[in-house]
């Protein structure tokens, strides 16, 4: 654990993003480290491709790394070598949900409840 004017003091030498590049996932997203002593809240992130980023991004391995469920990214880990399998989508499809193009399903059912209607009586 470091000390505030320690930490204060590696911010101002390396800076915000300044850190190891570990690698590169599919999607051109690249992912960072930094050593833990340095900084102690933000030791692992990512430089998304696309400016309009959406965490959907990110492949599985990349994400169980960044979130430390993992210690070794996905570049040094031998069970993630595998590469993309058959089932999984060549390319990164975006999250539709609160957009136009989001599932919208059809209902055949009638409302078990009608919006209240106020009647004026006449004068």
């Amino acid at each position: 654990m470091s000390t505030i004017l320690r930490t204060l003091r590696n911010l101002r030498k390396i800076g915000l993003k300044a850190g190891q590049l570990v690698g590169k996932d599919l999607y051109g997203n690249k992912f960072y480290e930094n050593l833990p002593e340095e900084l102690p809240l933000r030791t692992r992130w990512v430089d998304y491709k696309d400016k309009e980023f959406d965490p959907s991004q990110i492949e599985p391995g990349w994400h169980a790394w960044i979130s430390y469920m993992v210690d070794k990214p996905p570049t040094e880990d031998p069970i993630m070598q595998r590469k993309v399998r058959s089932w999984e989508p060549k390319e990164h499809r975006p999250v539709l949900t609160w957009s136009r193009s989001a599932y919208k399903p059809y209902n055949t059912t009638k409302n078990k409840y009608s919006a209240w209607q106020p009647v004026a009586a006449p004068r």
